[in-house]
């Protein structure tokens, strides 16, 4: 584990196969925690046997829901500073990459055996980190986030792995203008694999049609047959 990251404590769910030859990793949003998202594994899983499933826990306490938990604080929800918000962006990714080396090792899984689904502020953590790792994951699913830092992207990313952006249509806490607008950002920093999936009528959340074509493109990626 790297000097200075937290472990993270993470919610678990075996492939269904018994035998693990690729992760899902789930990064839950601002407020919430690791259960929030192991949920997917039961419809994503059948579908996906040979996956395992893991949704950590995010490091911090949330000023802006008290049971709940934050990969960085949000300062117009919860008065932090710019600086506070961006170290706290700073440090839980380095969690994450720590989290996800671990899980690289722990069960003998090489980068392309492994994707990140992310939701929200979970969204931002995936589009963040994972370019920032020198070997390419899988793949990344982003639902109803946005792309922190577009302008530092193309100096900092190291991989480029194949990214699938997911939003409502109706979003009022992160507006759907995100996903374009992260698509043109990621297409300018040299990605060559973007593909975007608007759900139509829905607000901040995941929906049923944008679930499939994320399940579509996972089993791709992770090549299940």
């Amino acid at each position: 584990m790297a000097k200075g990251t937290r472990r993270l404590r993470a919610e678990r769910v075996e492939p269904l196969s018994g035998e693990t030859r690729s992760a899902l990793i789930l990064l839950h949003g601002y407020g919430a925690n690791g259960r929030d998202l192991i949920g997917l594994a039961e419809p994503l899983g059948e579908h996906l046997p040979d996956t395992l499933f893991l949704s950590p826990d995010a490091p911090e306490s949330c000023e802006g829901a008290p049971m709940g938990l934050q990969w960085f604080p949000i300062p117009w929800i919860d008065g932090s500073s710019e600086e506070m918000a961006r170290n706290g962006l700073l440090a839980a990714a380095a969690d994450l990459q720590a989290f996800l080396d671990g899980v690289m090792v722990d069960e003998d899984l090489l980068p392309e055996q492994v994707a990140l689904l992310g939701f929200s502020q979970g969204s931002m953590m995936a589009l963040h980190a994972a370019p920032r790792r020198e070997e390419p994951v899988a793949a990344i699913v982003a639902f109803s986030g946005r792309l922190l830092e577009p302008e530092l992207l193309a100096d900092e990313a190291q991989s480029r792995p194949p990214v699938l952006l997911i939003h409502g249509d109706r979003d009022d806490v992160v507006p759907v203008q995100a996903l374009p607008e992260a698509a043109r950002a990621l297409e300018s920093a040299g990605w060559t694999e973007v593909y975007a999936h608007v759900m139509k009528g829905t607000p901040h959340g995941i929906a049923p049609d944008g679930l499939s074509v994320a399940l579509a493109f996972l089993r791709e990626r992770l090549g299940v047959a």
